[in-house]
């Protein structure tokens, strides 16, 4: 075969006149010129007293031949396999064996089922989800609705059949916790892509297809309201509550008077406390807005801390103010208020409808406006052009307005089932 006793240069390997054959560079790389004109590199050495030829990839046939290796980029990789030879290492075996690997991690890869692909999606997020309860949330939707149908699937078989077979059956009956399984799916496939698990349109979107196949949830079902006890019997309920001494009854009992949500306050610490300003900072991290909020505490609310507090077994300021069974490494669960509601014989409310029942007070028995409420209950602003002129949290008016509250949650119950409401004159904002 032809020979070049000289180093090949950039122009040089891409010129016409070059004839088909081996063209030494130095180094043991070759440039080899296929009688069709088609250039490859190979890197040719003796190892154990056997000659071999590796390649090194598609020579540049053209100067803008960018899918090529270059000449330069060929030098280095045979500088590289040099130092292999000399430290006896065969070069040809370790290509082997990384080829070996590489199918080894695809063949892993293709074995991956829907169940696998959710748990890995799971722990790569559950660091940025606000607590444990969400992720717990997320893999017993999956549990209850998905993995029967498709869990040990392979991801990459999961198509629009299997997606519906699991939505359809709770489409019309279950509408919220269809729509969170739907956009679950989709997250889980949408994860698996990029991963190259699987190819192709995601089975589980909505937009321009499901959407054509499922009416969409507006249209199944009406809201779904917690269920909420009635403004005027919240006195009498607080009265049966405050006869129960548990870490449940103290948890639930603050809930009522802060109107915050059940999570908020299950997650409450004590290092978020302040008992000299009387006051709550709840973190964004722990807030559905993802924004800071300021809870005003009220003689009833500070009282319901002190028995909190002397049930503290440790003075850590991170310990959960209401702990669960497991100590104060660990808040309560929202299923042990729900325990507690069935226990007082009360199945007929929710813990988060009490908010329900705050907002009603406030709207049928005070004058305190509708902003104030709203800020009460940490809900968020959704005209942008308002959002942008509030720039205060109206704590001081907020403060007097949950300490009516806690008036009106003392007071007993009247024989008509009413509660007595002292009336008073209540200025820019009060008990009407």
């Amino acid at each position: 075969m032809p020979r070049h006793a000289s180093p090949l240069t950039a122009k040089g390997i891409i010129a016409k006149r070059l004839k088909p054959g081996r063209h030494a560079d130095g180094n043991n790389l070759h440039l080899l010129v296929k009688p069709s004109g088609a250039r490859s590199w190979v890197f040719r050495f003796a190892f154990g007293g056997k000659r071999h030829d590796l390649g090194l990839g598609p020579a540049p046939e053209s100067e803008d031949d960018k899918a090529a290796v270059s000449l330069a980029e060929a030098r280095d990789m045979a500088t590289t396999l040099c130092r292999q030879v000399r430290a006896g290492i065969n070069p040809a075996v370790v290509r082997r064996d990384e080829r070996t690997a590489r199918q080894a991690a695809a063949k892993t890869a293709a074995a991956r089922t829907f169940r696998d692909v959710a748990k890995l999606y799971v722990a790569a997020h559950e660091a940025g989800w606000r607590n444990t309860k969400h992720v717990a949330q997320w893999t017993s939707t999956l549990e209850t609705y998905a993995y029967p149908h498709f869990g040990d699937l392979l991801v990459a078989e999961v198509n629009t059949g299997h997606v519906m077979d699991a939505l359809r059956p709770i489409w019309h009956n279950k509408p919220e916790t269809a729509s969170r399984l739907r956009g679950r799916i989709e997250a889980v496939l949408d994860y698996a892509t990029p991963l190259e698990w699987r190819s192709g349109p995601n089975p589980a979107r909505w937009k321009g297809h499901l959407a054509s196949m499922l009416p969409s949830r507006s249209k199944v079902a009406t809201v779904e309201h917690h269920a909420a006890l009635p403004w005027q019997q919240i006195g009498a309920f607080l009265a049966d509550l405050r006869q129960i001494a548990s870490v449940s009854a103290f948890g639930l009992e603050f809930a009522i008077l802060t109107a915050a949500r059940t999570g908020e306050v299950l997650g409450a610490r004590w290092s978020e406390i302040d008992l000299q300003a009387k006051l709550w900072t709840i973190p964004g991290a722990r807030m559905k807005a993802k924004r800071e909020h300021r809870v005003p505490l009220t003689p009833a609310a500070l009282a319901v801390l002190t028995k909190a507090q002397e049930l503290r077994k440790t003075s850590g300021p991170d310990a959960f103010v209401f702990p669960g069974q497991k100590g104060e490494n660990s808040g309560l669960s929202q299923m042990t208020l729900a325990m507690l509601l069935r226990r007082m014989g009360r199945e007929d409310i929710t813990v988060h409808g009490f908010r329900s029942t705050f907002r009603d007070w406030a709207s049928e028995a005070t004058s305190f406006d509708r902003d104030t409420a709203e800020a009460a209950l940490a809900h968020t602003v959704k005209d942008k052009v308002e959002a942008a002129y509030r720039r205060g949290d109206q704590l001081e008016k907020r403060r007097r307005m949950m300490e009516a509250w806690a008036d009106h949650c003392a007071k007993p119950m009247q024989a008509d089932g009413g509660n007595v409401v002292a009336i008073r004159a209540a200025g820019a904002g009060g008990v009407a």
